[in-house]
């Protein structure tokens, strides 16, 4: 399938999506986001991926909104036509969170706004050196969406998020590890191999086992206790219906190296 503003293929089950409007520091306009949510359908139904990649082309991650798009959209009602946009991004990023793939953000350069909250969403959220990361949304005068008040308290604190969100304070990639949402800095030049040999290592590994990590752990901050050990139970149990389960299990106790097929 060909798409406008993104390249996206699968190999060796590493899917890799890049944002592909580098003149317009990969704003995100209604566009990008309704061909982010069509390739969140394919990525959430594709059994084969094993690892998804999410980066840029340019020395932008992503400038946010297409404040220009916003400002004057086709059809002429702003209010419409931001729902829309939200609507499709927000569908996208519930799909990666619930998809058993890890999704690895390879975050280029500047993340803003949107891109701020789009790398949020990673499973493992992979920096260059000159990367950047600020909120920006309050700058022109809007509330955050793409999950960014979803996540950004749950990884830096409640105080720490209002902080980025109030001041729209730029951290550097190092701030950003030290502050708790950016899991690997990695050198610029370097941040592509590195991210390749990251998927390929997960998309080896046990991929419904992944699965299940990443749903329970969205409700481990809201459910009681009960509901969550229950949750527990019901996806350790699941994993006995794979093939990867059974076969972990065995290669442990045999001391051998497992060979996970993802299934």
């Amino acid at each position: 399938m060909e798409f406008e503003t993104i390249t996206f293929a699968i190999k060796d089950r590493v899917g890799t999506l890049t944002m592909n409007r580098p003149d317009e520091a990969n704003a995100l306009n209604a566009n990008m986001a309704r061909e982010l949510f069509e390739i969140s359908v394919l990525c959430s139904r594709d059994k084969s991926l094993g690892a998804l990649i999410v980066t840029a082309n340019g020395k932008m991650f992503n400038a946010g909104g297409d404040l220009k798009e916003f400002d004057n959209p086709p059809g002429g009602r702003q209010d419409e036509h931001l729902s829309r946009v939200a609507s499709d991004l927000h569908n996208a990023i519930i799909r990666f969170q619930y998809m058993d793939a890890p999704v690895i953000m390879a975050v280029n350069g500047t993340a803003a706004g949107g891109g701020f909250s789009l790398a949020l969403s990673g499973d493992y959220i992979l920096a260059s050196d000159k990367a950047k990361f600020v909120s920006a949304y309050t700058a022109s005068g809007l509330t955050p969406d793409g999950s960014s008040t979803y996540f950004l308290a749950k990884h830096v604190g409640l105080l720490r998020a209002k902080e980025l969100f109030l001041t729209n304070r730029m951290l550097s990639a190092d701030e950003a590890k030290q502050w708790g949402f950016v899991t690997e800095v990695v050198a610029h030049d370097n941040l592509t191999t590195k991210a390749n040999e990251l998927a390929s290592q997960l998309a080896s590994g046990p991929t419904k086992a992944y699965g299940g990590v990443k749903r329970m752990l969205l409700s481990s901050f809201s459910s009681p206790i009960e509901s969550q050990l229950d949750n527990e139970t019901r996806h350790i149990v699941g994993t006995m219906d794979t093939h990867d389960g059974p076969h972990g299990l065995n290669a442990f106790l045999n001391k051998e190296r497992p060979r996970f097929t993802g299934s």
